[in-house]
């Protein structure tokens, strides 16, 4: 973009901009009576071009502080002068209004690993790995590597199995899962310093290894009438109740993980063959859902009463301007904790109440219903019967048929 564009006819531009996100007519008001403001300071001081020093002058003068020390924390009246200053030069510099959402300071990698940590995660990304499973590498290769930092080393190849040992020392109070994950991510690590060149000899043998016997967390799941209780309580007629119904009816009908939901573009729904064809998230293989009669109707009738108008491709989006698909992370708990509450629903303590126990439920239903595992495993989108067959944990009924009547015990050793 040109940065030398006269102040006005950027604020023109911003503020079409936002009348073609979608912005309520309120929030865009909001905006031209804070830019007009901000015009009328530039005509005072005879500036005709914007920029951020002359937006800052603004802040401090009219409103006691400037962007420089603004921060997530500053009190609430900052944010909304803050917001409309940042829009603008975000504009000015990129043409496009962007979504500032920073919730911590970004990791700033010291110097002397800089290059063998952004060596180790362009190695991640060769490796494929899903985009949490390498976030969560990277964070553990990070806390490793600020460890060695605040111990004086200053190169890579200088670690010893020594540094190892302390090092492990330091995560000893952790839960075991997180030990054995945070031990795995350093195997792997080391084991890239040696292959790449950044250290003589393969460490990855001296880290110590955690007995971690494989007894999964019995899944939650809810009673069958609890999830009928929370659909029951979905207002259908706000545009808001006709996206989270079709969600949740997708989630506890269909057993489909969030992600993939998210993930769902318009494109993706083959009305032909009543069928919803993705390529699953995590498992990265192509299946087919079926588009059941109470699901169809669902989708059928937010797209025609409930989602708003955006160019966006994917199926469900966020309600408030711009109107974008959900972001990466979000996990959409808010829905299902919003009727719960509607319902009047008390989960046990302890127990799990996303999105996820939803499809927990589903498989403790099709357990009942003897389905077998397999075909739950296809349903689920597990990759393995081993993942599906935690949920025998939870089908009581059909433990209760397989417990022993004492009496018939003592009577079958009498013969």
């Amino acid at each position: 973009m040109n940065p030398k564009v006269p102040i006005r006819k950027l604020v023109a531009e911003v503020l079409a901009e936002l009348e073609r996100l979608n912005y309520a007519e309120n929030t865009r008001n909001t905006y031209r009576r804070f830019y007009n403001r901000l015009i009328a300071f530039a005509d005072s001081i005879g500036e005709t071009v914007y920029s951020e020093d002359l937006g800052n002058k603004y802040l401090r003068m009219h409103h006691h502080f400037d962007l420089d020390i603004y921060t997530n924390s500053s009190h609430r009246t900052f944010r909304g002068q803050a917001r409309c200053i940042r829009v603008l030069g975000d504009y000015q510099l990129h043409g496009a209004i962007l979504r500032r959402r920073t919730t911590k300071a970004p990791y700033e990698r010291t110097p002397q690993f800089a290059e063998a940590l952004k060596s180790y995660q362009k190695e991640c990304v060769c490796q494929n790995y899903s985009e949490q499973g390498m976030r969560t590498r990277i964070y553990r290769a990070q806390l490793f590597i600020d460890y060695l930092d605040d111990c004086g080393m200053t190169s890579l190849s200088l670690l010893t199995a020594q540094h190892l040992s302390d090092y492990t020392r330091t995560i000893a109070g952790y839960h075991k899962k997180s030990i054995s994950a945070i031990l795995t991510t350093l195997r792997s690590f080391l084991r890239f310093l040696y292959l790449n060149g950044y250290h003589e000899k393969d460490l990855s043998s001296d880290v110590p290894k955690l007995k971690q016997p494989h007894f999964p967390k019995i899944p939650s799941a809810w009673k069958p009438e609890d999830v009928k209780r929370v659909l029951e309580s979905v207002d259908r007629g706000n545009p808001n109740g006709k996206r989270d119904y079709a969600i949740l009816l997708m989630v506890a009908r269909l057993g489909m993980r969030v992600q993939d939901i998210k993930e769902i573009r318009l494109t993706n729904l083959n009305w032909a063959t009543r069928s919803i064809e993705i390529v699953q998230h995590k498992t990265k293989q192509t299946v087919s859902y079926p588009i059941l009669d109470d699901i169809g109707w669902a989708i059928i009738d937010y797209l025609k009463n409930g989602r708003p108008k955006t160019e966006s491709p994917h199926l469900f989006v966020r309600h408030h301007a711009p109107f974008e698909t959900f972001g990466t992370h979000a996990n959409l708990h808010n829905i299902i904790t919003k009727y719960t509450r509607l319902a009047g629903i008390k989960l046990r303590t302890g127990a799990s109440q996303g999105m996820h126990s939803l499809r927990h439920t589903l498989a403790s239903v099709l357990l009942e219903q003897e389905t077998p595992l397999p075909v739950i495993s296809e349903i689920l989108g597990h990759m393995s019967t081993i993942s599906t067959s935690v949920y025998l944990k939870i089908d009581l009924e059909g433990l209760r048929k397989c417990a022993l009547d004492p009496d018939e015990v003592f009577h079958h050793d009498n013969i």
